[in-house]
């Protein structure tokens, strides 16, 4: 199996969740109209859905090298030096889970903004049903050019009135790593707050070191939020990943919610568990006011 269409952990952890039954969830239909992914299974019925009141809000482009990448961006209205928060997305692409906690951040009073970093493969993932015709679009995006990506849009959010000087990051599930390799890389990073990212890596010449690897190189104190019954990160490995941090003297803290799968935040899914999601948010918005990203 080549390395573009390996199942990663992360994703692994998304599809050995235990079944669910079909009701309270959308029709297809209802669940593209919404804006939603339907490779990640059905969607729910009763997802959370935040409003645009008091908040600028929509797209915009960002310039990467000679080419434009899409992003969505939620702010305080009349806000012009709101703190910069990153949204790393999952493999689903720019749909609409992530642009409602685009949202839920700028409520915090953020400037957040999710990047389409897979927009160079020309296909909008949000409209793939299957998640292994997605592997071989995500597999195959090379660190260097996402860390590349995202220091882009920070440069942006600073020219647009954002205040870059307090920038934290939050992915989810591929996003959750990203969080890590972007707390490894960046030295402007105030805190990182990474959803069951996955910690370590498959073979991928593309993907030089994984979060594991890169412990002793971390740059900002990072909160990981991990499901204790993940099928794809096991507790284990987050323990490993906890000594490596605490051996290289790095700060970052870890909560596992023992009963709670990979994807347990994403309201959209069967995975979804709502006392582990309404927590590991109040966590995550602790961590960014505890280290000056939020107010």
């Amino acid at each position: 199996m080549s390395f573009e269409t390996t199942m990663t952990s992360d994703v692994v952890g998304l599809t050995k969740v235990a079944p669910v039954s079909r009701r309270g969830f959308m029709s297809a239909t209802a669940a593209v109209a919404a804006g939603y992914t339907l490779a990640a299974g059905p969607v729910r019925a009763e997802v959370v859905a935040t409003d645009t009141n008091g908040l600028q809000a929509g797209d915009a482009k960002v310039k990467v090298g000679s080419e434009e990448m899409p992003v969505y961006f939620a702010r305080p209205a009349g806000n012009t030096k709101a703190t910069v928060i990153i949204v790393a997305m999952e493999i689903f692409g720019l749909h609409e889970y992530i642009k409602d906690v685009t949202r839920r951040l700028a409520k915090l009073g953020a400037f957040a903004i999710a990047p389409d970093y897979y927009f160079r493969k020309g296909t909008d993932l949000t409209k793939i049903t299957d998640i292994k015709d997605l592997l071989p679009i995500v597999n195959a995006k090379p660190d260097a050019e996402l860390l590349s990506d995202l220091d882009a849009v920070v440069a942006w959010a600073g020219s647009q009135g954002g205040d870059a000087a307090k920038l934290g990051i939050i992915g989810f599930c591929r996003g959750g790593r990203t969080v890590w390799e972007y707390a490894a890389h960046s030295s402007s990073l105030k805190a990182g707050v990474a959803f069951y990212g996955s910690l370590a890596d498959p073979a991928n010449p593309l993907w030089p070191k994984s979060p594991m690897q890169l412990a002793p190189e971390m740059k900002a104190p990072v909160l990981g939020l991990y499901g204790g019954a993940d099928t794809g990160i096991p507790v284990a490995q987050v323990e490993q990943m906890k000594a490596a941090l605490a051996e290289n003297k790095k700060t970052a803290e870890f909560k596992v919610y023992p009963e709670a799968p990979h994807g347990f935040h994403a309201d959209y899914r069967g995975s979804y568990r709502k006392d582990a999601a309404d927590d590991a948010w109040k966590q995550a918005e602790a961590w960014f006011k505890k280290y000056g990203v939020l107010s």
